[in-house]
């Protein structure tokens, strides 16, 4: 299983097919078509036609799609469809509560991102991050938020959404899974609070984010980009290690494996 970085993965509604190219140009390391919530109930079945049409016309083109929830009635016949397209690279599984449901998407022969967006799900994340196709897990803080009763905005809010998020890193850690992904900033004109939320998700262990905007692409990646002396640290880490040294010193500190992993992580985040 390909294991790509992903700082960015950019939402594009199914039911809007002019934006799938825009989407795909936007530089985001990753495109989602939304079967879920962007797109209005008796549109189900048009976003799938839609979607189906552009890659039958762009074979060369990957991209994820994130599907309707297990107990909607569209489920089966979106999972049916992403088996069907060499285009559709993986799937993000919405309000996952158990690995029973991640099973099922994997008889697509899809790797899937499930999104942890309820109590259940928080509960169910030992069994969910080591289910069949799981690349990595993403976090749903709007949803979560809604189904704890949280107080949006709050410090009590953001601390428990915290301690959602370290479940997240732990259970991706322990599972061999992929950083996992944050939710979504949903202020499309706020440039600011995006990168301090992606700035913090970052510190705690994510490797980037769901985002609703193009122009949150550029964003998400500057609040990523390592600084210039990172980057002159981290290759003089990664050169040094080169001669097959087991533990060696730059600028005075001893370099072993947990900090060379370090320096090459530094280095692959400035593609």
């Amino acid at each position: 299983m390909s294991n790509p970085i992903v700082r960015s993965a950019l939402f594009v509604p199914g039911s809007r097919p002019e934006r799938f190219g825009k989407a795909l140009a936007s530089g985001a390391d990753a495109v989602i078509v939304d079967f879920e919530d962007a797109v209005e109930e008796p549109l189900k079945r048009q976003a799938r036609d839609n979607l189906g049409q552009f890659l039958d016309s762009q074979p060369q083109v990957r991209l994820w799609v994130r599907v309707n929830a297990p107990e909607h009635a569209e489920h089966a016949a979106d999972l049916a469809f992403c088996k069907r397209h060499a285009g559709v690279v993986g799937i993000l599984l919405p309000k996952v509560e158990s690995a029973a449901q991640v099973a099922t998407v994997a008889a697509t022969g899809k790797q899937i991102w499930p999104i942890i967006e309820s109590a259940r799900g928080l509960l169910a994340l030992a069994e969910i991050a080591r289910a069949p196709a799981v690349q990595r897990l993403s976090f749903g803080g709007l949803d979560l938020a809604l189904d704890l009763n949280l107080s949006s905005g709050s410090a009590a809010a953001q601390f428990a959404l915290d301690q959602a998020r370290l479940a997240l890193i732990l259970h991706s850690r322990a599972a061999g899974l992929v950083a996992p992904l944050d939710g979504v900033h949903p202020a499309i004109d706020d440039p600011q609070g995006l990168r301090a939320s992606i700035r913090h998700a970052y510190e705690m262990g994510f490797g980037g984010a769901l985002c609703i905007h193009p122009k949150q692409v550029p964003v998400i990646h500057q609040a990523l980009a390592p600084s210039a002396e990172d980057l002159a640290w981290a290759q003089r880490v990664v050169d040094a290690g080169s001669h097959g040294a087991g533990a060696y010193q730059i600028d005075g500190q001893m370099v072993d494996a947990p900090v060379l992993l370090r320096a090459q992580r530094l280095l692959a985040l400035n593609p």
